[in-house]
């Protein structure tokens, strides 16, 4: 009993129509839709054939009145149909004018079917055999346009046969009962075939539905993917690959206005330090604050992007480009170098900033992100922390640049430095207690360099490190013999922040065998300024092995004070800077003098730079100074110039 009920819910089910599945209705629709004016001819047609061959046997309400109605219902529907077959009708207008549809493919059958039948014993044999092939013809031809619409093709098919059978099994004492058989089984025929392009068709849209489904799934991954390719993971701003790629649609564009491309291109200054030292959290952490910083200033017509590591760049398009990208690189520049807090911890960084502008409609993109970049690398020879439009001499500067830094490395590996040294006396007994170390470079094939020349180069490139370290090792080999005698060495910020600064002092102090407590390592305030953690921690470490520190440059900053207390230095190097206002401001002693004092005060010794003078030398000795440095005690040159021999207007210096 519950498998019947079963069969005959799954039967009723197949007259309904399904819209669950409106991918399905959809594509029913579109098929049948080009199919159903067709139905309404062929009923029309029928009907006026039916018609003509009853025209002498009806009266002529049947004859005539019944076929005009049901043909003009007919073309009515049909002409609606053609009119509308391109139009896009919405979700619920399609479920309604299938129900329409198939309601009036009913009432237009069973229509037909009862004209018919009205008409029938009005013939004779021959217009009968007429009427029922007519009458045959019309529900076979109306099923099969309506095959797309399975409830629909079915009822008309159930009720069209029904009608049929039942009729001419009664009528004419059974003689056309092998005929209503015959419709029977060609509408069982029809209802199988029916089924099955259903099934099939159902199975078809499915397919397709599935096709684009994982179509679609596959563009959304790879619109995902793209999405990732393109994207800084840990600023979310478009990367590198993002700018090229925008860079290379902006290339094929064949002409660009004047003044409607320009690249701003920033790297932090002092980054490195903050990420190496504090780790890469708080590193990361940095690059999140300034990207949200930088987004914030950009215009709308612009793309800000990450290029990897502390380096960002903007391309701005459109009209007045150059003085859009002006103003970002200023309040970029003003706003990186406020104080920001990380983690509860608050930094101070800058930045070196380039720009260039497409001025002439000419330069091609990546030549412009090209220009940017020298541009910013140009603030970085110059200190940093400022900003640069790019200048065809730049790119001169920068060819020189990098000629002399490969110059620096291959006369590395050739010994083409050399190293000399300048003394620095004790002003009471005019001995030499110490020699300031300094490089030179007298072995270059193309003319010896002044170290203003090719030391800022070194720090730039990197190879101040391997620099530094061969003035170190050479200077303590060569005064390591000498007793008594201190040596004082100069340190770039580049190489004090190096990581493994301490660990190769160490290295040079075992491999030359040169005692600690002689050497001497003088920096500047903007070691300590930059990364004051870090060299704290190097201080300390190379303390306790011996080594001191000699803060440079002492006077021209303003918090040298603090640093001296702070970081616990042994030595302070008056300013030359300082020195030279004693030529003509008297009052200029009394400063001195005070530093002196000052430093006294802190327990640390006091030299004083840039003495040429004889008159110089005494004023100093005035104020109380203890050890002088300048030309009028001695020129940097060879170790064995400056120990044992006598100077000009001097008592012979001999190691204190």
């Amino acid at each position: 009993m519950l498998t019947l009920k079963r069969a005959l819910a799954t039967l009723v089910d197949q007259y309904r129509l399904q819209t669950g599945d409106m991918d399905l209705c959809r594509a029913q629709f579109r098929e049948f839709v080009h199919q159903i004016p067709l139905m309404y001819f062929i009923i029309s047609w029928n009907a006026v054939a039916v018609a003509f061959t009853y025209r002498d046997h009806a009266s002529p309400w049947l004859s005539s009145v019944f076929p005009v109605v049901l043909c003009a219902v007919a073309f009515a529907r049909g002409s609606w149909w053609t009119r509308n077959s391109q139009t896009t009708f919405s979700d619920a207008e399609i479920i309604g004018h299938i129900r329409t549809t198939g309601v009036l493919a009913i009432v237009l059958t069973v229509a037909f079917t009862v004209w018919t039948f009205l008409l029938y014993p009005h013939g004779d044999s021959q217009t009968k055999s007429h009427l029922t092939f007519f009458l045959a013809l019309t529900q076979i031809s109306a099923v099969f346009c309506l095959f797309p619409l399975r409830s629909a093709a079915l009822s008309v098919a159930t009720v069209a046969t029904a009608m049929f059978l039942v009729y001419f099994l009664v009528m004419d004492d059974g003689q056309m009962v092998p005929e209503a058989v015959m419709l029977t089984l060609v509408a069982g025929g029809m209802v199988f075939i029916l089924y099955k392009y259903n099934s099939t068709f159902s199975k078809l849209i499915r397919s397709q539905y599935s096709l684009r489904q994982r179509h679609l799934e596959t563009q959304k991954l790879s619109d995902e993917n793209r999405r990732i390719a393109f994207t800084d993971a840990l600023s979310s701003l478009p990367n590198r690959r993002a700018l090229l790629s925008r860079l290379e649609k902006i290339a094929d564009v064949q002409s660009r206005e004047p003044g409607q491309l320009a690249m701003v291109f920033i790297d932090l200054d002092g980054f490195k330090v903050i990420n190496d030292f504090h780790g890469h959290q708080f590193g990361d952490h940095l690059i999140t604050e300034v990207g949200r910083t930088l987004n914030s200033l950009r215009s709308e017509h612009s793309m800000l992007v990450r290029m990897g590591g502390d380096e960002f760049a903007l391309l701005i398009e459109g009209e007045g480009a150059g003085e859009d990208a002006k103003r970002f690189a200023a309040e970029a520049l003003e706003r990186l170098t406020r104080p920001v807090t990380i983690l509860g911890r608050q930094f101070q960084i800058g930045a070196s900033i380039g720009i260039s502008v497409d001025a002439d409609g000419m330069i091609a993109p990546f030549e412009l992100l090209r220009q940017a970049d020298t541009a910013m690398y140009a603030v970085k020879a110059n200190g940093k922390n400022s900003i640069q439009l790019f200048d065809k001499a730049l790119d001169e500067g920068k060819m020189w640049r990098h000629q002399i830094e490969q110059e620096i490395a291959d006369g590395l590996g050739r010994s083409e430095f050399n190293v000399v040294y300048q003394p620095i006396v004790e002003t009471l007994t005019g001995s030499v207690s110490c020699v300031e170390a300094l490089v030179r470079w007298p072995g270059r094939p193309g003319g010896p360099l002044s170290p203003d020349e090719f030391i800022g180069i070194a720090e730039g490139s990197g190879t101040i490190q391997a620099l530094g370290m061969y003035v170190l090792e050479r200077a303590c080999r060569e005064t390591r013999d000498i007793r008594d005698l201190n040596l004082s060495v100069n340190v770039s910020p580049t190489q004090f922040n190096n990581p493994d600064f301490c660990k190769h002092v160490q290295q040079i102090l075992l491999l030359t065998g040169f005692p600690p407590k002689r050497l001497q390592l003088e920096i500047t305030e903007r070691h300590l300024i930059d990364y004051p953690e870090r060299a704290s921690l190097a201080i300390e470490t190379l303390r306790d092995l011996g080594v001191s520190f000699a803060l440079d440059d002492f006077g021209t900053g303003f918090t040298s004070i603090a640093y001296l207390q702070s970081f616990g230095f042994s030595c302070v190097k008056i300013d030359r800077s300082l020195t030279k206002r004693l030529e003509h401001d008297p009052n200029a002693g009394f400063l001195i003098s005070g530093l002196i004092q000052m430093a006294r005060g802190l327990n640390v010794s006091v030299v004083v730079e840039g003495v040429e003078t004889e008159a110089l030398a005494a004023t100093l000795r005035a104020t109380g100074c203890k050890q002088l440095q300048g030309y009028y005690f001695g020129r940097p040159g060879p170790l064995r110039d400056i120990v044992g021999v006598e100077t000009a207007g001097q008592a012979r210096y001999a190691v204190a």
